[in-house]
């Protein structure tokens, strides 16, 4: 590889698992000129913050990882949050990216400069920075969002989101409520079922629910994973291929979903043997219009004789605890808000300016948040967004998403590199062109038949990617150079 002649200098916000993939993938291609910004104290991004017990991966960690950075020993094909974070510490360790890393640096404000062809970044403490690139790594699950209850702020016992669990809150013979059915509940649920005094789960929507197929790996595996690669790349694709025909049920192959909804329901009625608590547990709605999970042990939980699932909707939170509609006071000593996260929203709450002082909370103020491949912005030049608008996956590994799109802009950072001085951005009619053929195959989904944090107001399917992860790797192996206009400084 020609070395480059000069290389733009380029800013990465956040130390996740987008974040850190950008920073590996330009530094493993000679692309050294970069620095990660993060707000925090450490790396890791959602698995720093998410420390909820119970918390693990829904998808298996042989893929859900750097295909270029596999690791042979890890303890169970489900990880859970603290093996996830040690990995990325290991990662980061192995490739010295401690040194490009500014922690407690967190963006405010961007704004490109039309005559110098950079951006100008302003942080929370006052500094000042310059980019020739700036690639927003933050991610779509970083911003806990809390329900608006009335009377949130009255409850006198403790009271947390799951991404902000407060561990100094002993749970033990407690009365806990759990708002929330989704990702993180079915998770937290069975861990502290055995030690609260009585749980309420808060149900708004019962949840497709899949068995979970785990497996504690011993010793053995890990001398195969390690000695015998094939095993350990068998393994990868199988998990890939399963995941992938998931996702082609979701969009191109409708005809897999009743097969899908079918392994559900046979879960929930061999698991649940009782009738009422079965009803409850029963979806009214199309499989994969919300996020599916897979469990084993989220079903056992709620059917012990310390928990109930109550579906009555809540109309106030109360100084002693919950009001439900039906008029019934629920008195709690902690509640917990497993309510997800803000994840419509977009690079929120930085203020990012374009060329003509464009706001890019006003270019998505109508419809939300889009991009041309869900990383280039007309009008917004040399920025280039990692997990952005349609690139969340209803089947699959992000980690695989993340490196389509790493591999995607680094060959533009080594173009700029190359030639200098320039500034590129999406053609408009590139990424209307692009969004029209996006939205015409997200109609045929199943996420348009319900509510979900898939969709923003308005109604629009803003966060998920139609179909198939290797469609995706396709659509972006190589970058079209066409789709962009290039400015000289």
């Amino acid at each position: 590889m020609t070395k480059p002649r000069t290389q733009p200098a380029v800013v990465i916000i956040g130390a996740g698992f987008a974040g850190i993939g950008m920073a590996l993938e330009l530094q493993r291609s000679g692309l050294t000129n970069f620095t990660i910004l993060e707000k925090a104290a450490d790396i890791g991004g959602v698995w720093r913050e998410n420390t909820y017990p119970g918390a693990a991966c829904d998808v298996p960690t042989p893929l859900y990882s750097f295909s270029y950075e596999p690791k042979t020993d890890w303890p169970r094909r489900f990880s859970v949050q603290a093996d996830i974070h040690e990995y990325m510490r290991g990662v980061v360790a192995k490739y010295d990216l401690l040194r490009k890393i500014r922690f407690g640096t967190e963006v405010t404000d961007a704004e490109f400069d039309e005559a110098t062809n950079q951006w100008n970044l302003g942080t929370a403490d006052g500094q000042h920075l310059t980019a020739d690139v700036f690639i927003p790594a933050v991610g779509q699950l970083s911003r806990p969002a809390m329900p608006n209850i009335p009377g949130i702020e009255s409850f006198t016992g403790a009271a947390f989101h799951s991404a902000q669990w407060d561990h100094s809150v002993d749970l033990t013979g407690k009365r806990v409520a759990v708002v929330g059915t989704g990702a993180s509940a079915i998770q937290i649920i069975p861990e502290i079922q055995p030690k609260v005094a009585a749980l309420t789960s808060f149900q708004r929507s019962a949840a497709w629910v899949l068995p979970r197929l785990d497996v504690e790996y011993t010793p053995l595996h890990h001398w195969l994973f390690k000695y015998v690669p094939p095993v350990r790349l068998a393994e990868r694709f199988a998990i890939f291929a399963l995941y992938d025909i998931l996702a082609l049920g979701l969009s191109d192959v409708p005809a897999i979903r009743p097969y899908v909804e079918g392994v559900a329901t046979r879960h929930l009625e061999k698991t649940v043997t009782d009738d009422e608590l079965r009803a409850k547990l029963t979806p009214d709605y199309p499989g994969g219009c919300k996020r599916g999970l897979f469990t084993n042990d989220y079903y056992p939980a709620l059917a012990q004789d310390n928990v109930t699932v109550e579906t009555t909707g809540i109309t106030e939170i109360t100084p002693t605890g919950i009001r439900t509609a039906d008029g019934v006071d629920h008195d709690f000593d902690v509640i917990v808000y497993s309510t997800g996260f803000k994840a419509t929203e977009f690079l929120a709450p930085m203020n990012i300016y374009g060329t003509g002082g464009r706001k890019l909370a006003d270019a998505w103020s109508d419809e939300g948040g889009r991009a041309y491949l869900g990383m280039a912005v007309p009008d917004f030049p040399n920025m280039f967004i990692m997990y952005g608008p349609n690139t969340n996956v209803g089947s699959g590994s992000i980690i695989y998403m993340l490196e389509s799109q790493a591999r995607y802009i680094k060959q533009i950072v080594a173009d700029l590199a190359a030639n200098p001085g320039r500034r590129l951005a999406v053609r408009a009619e590139v990424e209307e062109a692009y969004d029209k053929k996006l939205q015409s195959r997200l109609a045929d989904t199943p996420w348009n038949f319900c509510n979900s944090w898939y969709r923003n107001a308005s109604g629009r399917i803003t966060n998920n990617w139609p179909g198939a992860t290797l469609l995706y790797r396709m659509w972006t192996r190589k970058v079209d150079f066409s789709a962009y206009e290039e400015t000289a400084s």
